[in-house]
C-alpha cells in the first residue's frame, strides 16, 4: 500500500516561518515529481510548488521568494519551507507525487492534507 503522510502544519503569525514535510512510503520504484498544493477556505485547490526528480522547481507567483521546495530522494520526502508567511497563505496544504510502483505503473498520489493558519 502506497501513501503520502504530511506533517508540520499548524499556526504561525504573519511574517513567521513553518516547514512542511511529506514522506512517501510503500511499493515505490521511483518518484517522478513531487509537489505541494493548497486549498484556501471557500476556494479551489491551487498549485504552490513542484520539484522534479532532477531538482527543477516551479512556484506559484504568490509564493515566489518566500517559499522553498526541496526533496530528499533517499527518504522519498519533500519539504516546503514557508517564510514571511501571510494571512492569505492560510489553507489546507496537500502533498502530491507522481510515483511509479514496483509493477512499473505510474499514478498520481495525494496526502491527506495539513492545515496551515497564518494569523495577522
Amino acid at each position: 500500500q502506497l501513501q503520502l503522510v504530511e506533517s508540520g502544519g499548524g499556526f504561525v503569525q504573519a511574517g513567521g516561518s513553518l516547514r512542511l514535510s511529506c514522506a512517501a512510503s510503500g511499493t515505490i520504484f521511483s518518484i517522478n515529481f513531487m509537489g505541494w498544493y493548497r486549498q484556501p477556505p471557500g476556494k479551489q485547490r491551487e498549485l504552490v510548488a513542484t520539484i522534479t526528480s532532477g531538482g527543477s522547481t516551479n512556484y506559484a507567483d504568490s509564493v515566489k521568494g518566500r517559499f522553498t521546495i526541496s526533496r530528499d530522494s533517499a527518504k522519498n520526502t519533500v519539504y516546503l519551507q514557508m517564510n514571511s508567511a501571510k494571512p492569505e497563505d492560510t489553507a489546507v496544504y496537500y502533498c502530491n507525487a507522481d510515483i511509479t510502483t514496483w509493477t512499473r505503473r505510474s499514478s498520481d498520489y495525494w496526502g491527506q492534507g495539513t492545515q496551515v493558519t497564518v494569523s495577522s
